[in-house]
């Protein structure tokens, strides 16, 4: 499927003799799980085996900033650990410099926890997360008495940070606990990264939502791994509290198991409800902790079945791959917002998708990449203020523009099953979360 002008997606033929095989795949830990978790463990007093985790060049991105401030960190990418030394909330390194590539989960979560730190430090990044959000959290940070030095352009990276506790005359006040205002319309990340740096503030924290938006997937993603990890947090609809605790436990070791990533199996459930095709990702069960098992619930819907099986979800696609188009609000669910495009491209009756304006500050202007890419291949897609709306057809071969976004690429990819001429170029992107997903989506074939 290699191309010197990108990735050539071979057309998925299904015979006879094939149709009813249930196809097994493998994906990569979650990289929502795997960055919290390396967090959490670095900021724990224990010595954290992270089982399970995704070696991708985001989680390498965050392990290598953990090791240049100083934290003792063993990864084993063969077998997919890592094991992590706490340091009790404190960063080993006063000084120092990180580099955060085009990792947001990195970006915000170790700002958070450089603001709340007693040194100073250099955050960079590259040219793509320099463009993206982060003037809410900086503003928090500054409003606690964080120093902040713009390097470029004001409300992005690179920065240089003093954190809160670098000076004894500055910094906190002596007041029992801490207020925090906080837009989270933007990306949610500016809120899980503070509530899991919230212990180093050795203070009862309060974190008070501005925007409409209160809640998330991924927000009850950073509760629950935070619970995981012995740190409990409230939430009334309002307010999230993180209460300060100083007990600690005996135990010094503590093994965390790193769930199958749902948005990356979320690909080969689309592929089967294109193909109708049957398949198990293998570890991805009903009770995951991630959101984009919703995306599962929005496929059953269009006519895909869902079974319960000891190695995973087995998705079963419809007849012929013949389904009807919906009407969806996927803001809490926005990742896969692609995916369903690219599955609504062949659908029998259009789709709108709304609820999902915030994803034109991500890694590319999403909203845009649909509509231009959809258009390229033939199928008409109309913008709308917080969504896409899709008129299904028959697509026709094209070179699809990725826009170093790792998400254009892998969902584009399930264009080519059912058209000739699909070609996705500069592929290497998916290396952001699923370095070998070309691989997998190979394996499709083999049956």
């Amino acid at each position: 499927m290699d191309s010197t002008d990108g990735q050539i997606i071979r057309r998925l033929y299904i015979s006879d003799e094939n149709k009813n095989v249930i196809r097994k795949v493998t994906v990569p830990g979650s990289k929502s799980i795997t960055n919290r978790a390396l967090l959490l463990a670095a900021l724990s007093d224990k010595i954290c085996t992270l089982e399970g985790a995704l070696f991708s060049d985001d989680s390498r991105y965050f392990a290598k900033a953990l090791m240049n401030l100083g934290f003792h960190v063993e990864l084993d990418e063969e077998n997919k650990k890592a094991i992590v030394y706490g340091n009790n909330g404190v960063i080993p390194e006063k000084q120092g410099k990180i580099y955060v590539g085009s990792a947001g989960t990195a970006a915000r979560f170790l700002t958070a926890m450089l603001g709340f730190s007693d040194g100073e430090y250099v955050i960079d990044a590259s040219e793509q997360m320099k463009k993206r959000p982060m003037n809410e959290l900086f503003t928090v940070l500054e409003g606690l008495g964080a120093r902040i030095d713009y390097l470029e352009e004001k409300g992005c990276l690179p920065v240089k940070i003093r954190g809160i506790f670098a000076d004894t005359t500055e910094g906190m006040d002596e007041n029992e606990v801490v207020d925090i205002s906080l837009d989270i319309s933007k990306s949610t990340q500016f809120l899980s990264a503070i509530l899991m740096t919230a212990s180093m503030i050795k203070k009862d924290v309060f974190v008070h939502i501005t925007s409409s938006k209160k809640n998330g997937s991924y927000i009850e993603i950073t509760r629950k791994v935070m619970s995981d990890f012995g740190m409990p947090s409230e939430f009334d609809g309002e307010t999230y509290k993180v209460p300060y605790c100083d007990e600690t436990d005996d135990e010094k070791e503590f093994a965390y198991h790193i769930e199958p990533d749902v948005s990356a199996a979320s690909y080969f459930y689309a592929a089967a409800m294109i193909c109708g095709l049957s398949v198990i990702v293998n570890g991805v069960y009903p009770d995951s902790m991630q959101g984009d098992m919703k995306f599962l619930k929005l496929l059953e819907s269009m006519g895909g079945r869902c079974f319960d099986d000891n190695n995973g979800i087995m998705f079963v696609g419809p007849a012929d791959g013949e389904y009807n188009g919906v009407d969806v609000y996927m803001n809490d669910f926005s990742d896969q917002a692609l995916t369903l495009a690219v599955v609504a491209a062949y659908a029998k009756t259009p789709t709108r998708i709304t609820g999902i304006g915030h994803i034109r500050g991500q890694e590319s202007d999403r909203i845009a990449a649909i509509v231009n890419e959809l258009n390229r291949a033939g199928i008409k897609c109309n913008e709308l203020d917080d969504g896409v709306e899709i008129i299904p057809g028959t697509p026709c071969g094209a070179g699809i523009e990725t826009y170093e976004d790792h998400r254009v690429a892998m969902a584009f990819s399930l264009l080519g099953l059912k058209t000739d001429g699909i070609i996705i170029k500069n592929p290497s992107c998916t290396r952001k979360t699923f370095e070998d997903y070309f691989e997998v989506l190979e394996g499709l074939y083999d049956y």
